[in-house]
């Protein structure tokens, strides 16, 4: 992960989402998220994602007690949104993304 020198706002959003198998939930989770990062950060983003049904340490690892769970771990700070992301408006303001 690089930052270039064009100035603020080319530090890579970095974000893992954790899910549970394909429910329901988890796919709209997945397919809003990526329509969020297609949108508004263009080619800076990587995103992870765990299925907690195949992967439990990583659960146990991030405290994850509800799913869909989506944790931006860059740039800082770090922040948590449980839920769809369906609510594009909300998941833009607490992730601090500029639209």
């Amino acid at each position: 992960m690089e930052d270039s020198s064009d100035g603020p706002g080319t530090t890579k959003h970095t974000f893992t989402l954790f899910v549970s198998g394909m429910s329901v939930k988890s796919g709209y989770a997945i397919e809003n998220l990526r329509k969020i990062c297609d949108t508004y950060l263009l080619d800076n983003y990587e995103v992870e994602i765990i299925d907690i049904s195949r992967d439990k340490e990583q659960a146990v690892i991030h405290q994850i007690v509800a799913i869909p769970t989506l944790i931006k771990t860059g740039p800082e700070p770090r922040r948590i949104i449980l839920g769809d992301l369906s609510d594009t408006e909300k998941v833009l303001t607490i992730l601090n993304i500029r639209g």
